[in-house]
């Protein structure tokens, strides 16, 4: 186990965020003992906005046996493993299921903590089993007992996700590989610079990104924060931006349309004074 502190800046896909207390915990006894005081779970830091200031709990990432996976991914897969390796692997193995999850850059913890997907299908789709760790030891759950439904699971509360079994269908991998080229295509046009992936939820029958683009805002700016020029729903960081500068763009956003926020939101963040530019 290692304990540092450490600017999450670092560590989140955004590039934004204070510091805080890290453990990245290798197995259930650090996992205990990193528990025993309040706590944050972190994957790969996509869908995610953090404080300036950071957060005064502690932050735990999972590593060693909780990253573990099977290369015929079999068995328990890590909570830690990363959802791109996991799609590649069943590419090649032609096993259908995930294909969904292409171009989500998360753990499997976090995508299950949030059913992260696409139109194409999402993550509660793909599994059979989940492991939970809660009120300090372990618990399974099947899919149907943990509420998700779009962007959003029931998880027990102060839950973390240790590992799950995926449920994958035998296909074969030119298939697999055309349904994952299906799902690139539809992608096109999203934003390469850093971003927390989509920032808005998508309301009933339309595209959060359509009605920002309508409302004329794409390429409105604060500071070094910007809603992307290529797709509405996505705010970028030029470089430097602030959590505070990116919250003042998610407010312009709301001012005009009654859109519910995708990111998870960690720490006292209040939107920055700076001008709202075009």
């Amino acid at each position: 186990m290692k304990i540092a502190r450490l600017p999450l800046a670092r560590l989140t896909t955004l590039g934004v965020g204070g510091e805080a207390e890290v453990w990245t915990v290798e197995t259930l006894a650090d996992l205990v003992q990193a528990t025993q005081a309040p706590y944050r779970v972190l994957g790969n830091g996509s869908n995610l906005l953090v404080s300036d200031a950071g957060v005064p709990e502690r932050v735990i990432r999972l590593s060693g046996e909780f990253a573990e996976w099977n290369p015929d991914l079999s068995g328990w897969v890590g909570a830690g493993a990363l959802v791109p390796s996991l799609l590649q692997a069943s590419a090649r193995l032609g096993l259908s299921g995930l294909e969904g999850l292409h171009g989500v850059p998360a753990q499997v913890g976090g995508a299950v903590k949030m059913n992260a997907g696409t139109r194409f299908g999402e993550m509660a789709d793909a599994l059979e089993v989940v492991e939970l760790f809660h009120d300090g030891r372990l618990h399974h759950f099947g899919p149907a007992e943990l509420g998700f439904r779009y962007r959003h699971s029931g998880l027990p509360e102060g839950s973390i996700v240790t590992r799950v079994k995926l449920k994958l269908t035998p296909s074969s991998e030119e298939a697999v590989r055309a349904r994952i080229a299906l799902v690139d295509a539809a992608r096109k046009g999203q934003p390469k610079k850093k971003s927390a992936g989509c920032a808005f939820k998508n309301p009933p029958g339309d595209s959060a990104g359509r009605l920002i683009d309508v409302k004329g805002l794409k390429g409105t700016t604060v500071g070094k924060a910007m809603i992307s020029l290529e797709h509405g729903n996505f705010l970028v960081n030029l470089g430097g931006a602030t959590a505070a500068e990116m919250y003042a763009l998610i407010r312009k956003v709301q001012s005009v349309l009654p859109l519910e926020v995708e990111w998870e939101i960690w720490g006292e963040v209040t939107p920055a004074e700076a001008e709202v530019s075009r």
